[in-house]
């Protein structure tokens, strides 16, 4: 089955970082970062999902974590340097990012956002998130994307 490419898949070839893309079927009643880790065959704590914030002093912010997880609104907002964050409207994701909802990738927004990434992508090889289409994620490791998307390391997970 050939590949039609993501711009995201284009943008990391045109810097020649290597990666591998993991298709399955999406069901449109069930968007969820563990439905895609279970169709892929990937554990949930090796698929990341994009969420994308706005701070109340630094505007648009970019946040990826692992699908079986949530994201601490409040050590984000201190991370970001913001009083408080809030999670962007699903209607406004098309806009701010080029993306949709359970299509967002990490790479290839329409701006660079500040983008944070949970630390626990580094203990993994490599780690999966969306190829910027629903059905597509690209497999990839850790430092490379985290470089790729000049991203900051941080816990930014609630505390179980």
């Amino acid at each position: 089955m050939s590949t039609v490419k993501t711009n995201a898949m284009r943008m990391l070839d045109s810097q020649e970082i290597s990666y591998d893309v993991a298709e399955y079927e999406y069901d449109e009643k069930d968007l969820s970062g563990i439905h895609a880790a279970h169709a892929i065959g990937f554990e949930p704590e090796k698929v990341f999902k994009t969420l994308v914030a706005r701070g109340d002093k630094t505007g648009i912010l970019v946040f990826c974590i692992p699908v079986n997880q949530e994201l601490d609104l409040k050590k984000a907002a201190v991370l970001s340097g913001n009083k408080k964050i809030e999670m962007i409207a699903v209607k406004e994701l098309l806009g701010i990012t080029g993306y949709i909802r359970g299509g967002c990738s990490p790479i290839g927004m329409k701006k660079k956002y500040p983008t944070y990434i949970d630390e626990t992508a580094e203990l993994f090889d490599v780690i999966a998130v969306s190829a910027g289409t629903r059905g597509k994620q690209i497999i990839i490791s850790p430092l490379k994307l985290i470089s790729f998307v000049s991203a900051e390391k941080a816990d930014i997970v609630k505390d179980s």
